[in-house]
């Protein structure tokens, strides 16, 4: 009996082989069309594929995606940086032309200085609730800064020294609220005279008061230092005229000076050192 199952299988395996080979045979001939059998098998084939096919291939889609975002994402972080870093450059050149051209303008002015020397400095130090009264410099005793010097820019005149240390100098500016700040002044090519003296926040103006009321004063014209009051030397530029009142009594007139220099945006200064104060060598 098992002689015989063992006989009855290896035909089956003959035959199955058979079968296989005839197949293979068959499905090898050039045809124009196949079979039904085999057309089911290359559809039900074909389909699995494509169900497989479709869902790996999104997969892959979506992890090159991924890699693809986090690419862009590190683009755009060193692009920001270098975008934070060329905004700072271009401030920084910014700073330096116009410190350059400040500084030309200073070199130019010291240039046109006749009557009078000039020491150079820096503003070091301005405290923002006191912006327009007073500002320190690196320059002081040392460099030949002394108390009730005239202190101009490129444009023109600032302030004074009031007082001096070693190394650095308080000035204090025309636009200061201290009603003893004043400065004897002159309408440029005229003998009228007059005192700045107050600064009009709002306007932005200086004040130059006791003004002769018979004196005419027109507007644009230049005002400069007189020399009178023994601090400031003379021709030293302040302003134009922009507006003329009379005043509450109607015995003079105040005319608003538009400065020539601006109080607020400015970092050298000069300090002005007149022939009788003279700068002791060694100092």
């Amino acid at each position: 009996m098992p002689h015989f199952f063992l006989n009855k299988r290896l035909i089956i395996l003959l035959v199955s082989i058979i079968i296989l080979v005839s197949l293979i045979g068959f499905s090898l001939r050039d045809r124009e069309n196949i079979s039904r059998p085999e057309q089911f098998i290359k559809d039900v084939v074909g389909f699995g594929h494509s169900l497989v096919a479709k869902p790996a291939q999104g997969i892959a889609n979506m992890f090159t995606n991924m890699k693809d975002l986090q690419n862009t994402y590190t683009e755009n972080k060193k692009l920001k940086a270098r975008l934070e870093g060329l905004a700072k450059l271009e401030q920084e050149i910014s700073d330096l032309k116009r410190d350059n051209d400040e500084l030309r303008d200073v070199l130019g002015k010291t240039d046109n200085l006749r009557d009078y020397t000039a020491i150079q400095a820096t503003v070091v130090s301005r405290t923002p609730d006191r912006w327009y009264d007073k500002i320190i410099i690196n320059k002081g005793e040392k460099s030949g800064v002394k108390p009730d010097m005239a202190v101009i820019t490129a444009k023109g005149l600032v302030g004074k020294v009031i007082n001096t240390s070693k190394m650095t100098a308080t000035i204090e500016l025309l636009s200061s609220d201290n009603t003893k700040n004043r400065v004897s002044a002159q309408i440029q090519g005229s003998e009228v005279y007059g005192l700045i003296d107050g600064y009009d926040r709002e306007k932005k103006l200086l004040m130059m008061k006791d003004l002769p009321i018979d004196k005419k004063i027109k507007k644009g014209q230049n005002v400069i230092t007189s020399g009178l009051g023994g601090v400031f030397p003379k021709t030293l530029d302040i302003g134009k005229v922009k507006e003329l009142q009379v005043d509450q009594y109607g015995l003079t007139q105040i005319a608003y000076i538009e400065p020539s220099a601006d109080f607020y945006g400015f970092e050298h200064v000069m300090v002005i050192v007149r022939p009788e104060d003279g700068i002791k060598e060694g100092e």
